[in-house]
Order: C-alpha cells, then sequence, then structure tokens
C-alpha cells in the first residue's frame, strides 16, 4: 500500500485512446464524478510510481482514497462505489463470486480492446471530418 497524499480517490486512464477517453467521459457526467482525480497515464509523469507507464495504460488502474493501487475488473467495481448512480454494481462486484466474474470478464475483454480502441479511432476520425463538412 502507498499512501495517497490528497486521500481522493483517483482514476488512472488512457486519454490517448479514444474508447477508454469515451468511456471515461460517461463516468465523469455523473454525479460525484467531481470527487475523483482523473488523471491522464498517458503522460508517463501520471503513471502511479508503483507501476510504469506502460502498464498503466494496459489496464484499467484506481487509487483508493487509502493509498490501495487496484486493477482491472475490481478497479470498476470500486469505481462504481463512488458513484451514487452505480453504487449498487459497485457493492454487489466488490463480493466473491462476482468479483471473480468481473475481473474474468476484464481480463476476457483485454485481447479485444485493441479492435475496439481502432473503431473507436476511426468513429473519432470520421466525426472530426463531417465536423469540417458543416
Amino acid at each position: 500500500m502507498t499512501a495517497n497524499a490528497n486521500n481522493k480517490f483517483a482514476v488512472f486512464y488512457d486519454r490517448s485512446c479514444p474508447l477508454c477517453r469515451t468511456e471515461i467521459a460517461f463516468y465523469q457526467a455523473r454525479s460525484g464524478a467531481d470527487q475523483i482525480d482523473w488523471i491522464d497515464v498517458s503522460q508517463a509523469e501520471n503513471a502511479p510510481t508503483e507501476i510504469s507507464c506502460q502498464q498503466a495504460m494496459a489496464r484499467f488502474h484506481i487509487r483508493t482514497k487509502n493509498g490501495d493501487l487496484i486493477d482491472g475488473g475490481t478497479a470498476f467495481a470500486e469505481l462504481w462505489k463512488q458513484l451514487p448512480a452505480f453504487r449498487w454494481a459497485g457493492l454487489i462486484f466488490s463480493r466473491v463470486p462476482a468479483r471473480w466474474m468481473i475481473n474474468l470478464a476484464y481480463n476476457m475483454f483485454l485481447p479485444v480492446r485493441p479492435y475496439l480502441q481502432g473503431f473507436f479511432q476511426k468513429r473519432a476520425g470520421s466525426e472530426h471530418m463531417n465536423e469540417g463538412n458543416t
């Protein structure tokens, strides 16, 4: 465990990834999001000190208020507990066997992620091009 200097819940995400940006924007628009530090790990200096920038970008990470660095599906459950609309899901997926299931689902998602990133990259590019045509 590493001390969390400001005792604030933190989400580490890859802002350079269009899929990640879209998902994080969804959470940032929710009630309670203003109580969370949203940290872009595509800037190497923002990665948690315990892991490399590459590791931070490869998996979803959060830092709890007490300083624990958590990744994967369990990190999503912890994030959901911070957002009133998703608290119920966070509580469910924080407990065994649901915690095992969400981690399994997250690990199964990771090999598919690059393909989804490509889809979101193309979509973002076409939206940007369409903005220029209006």
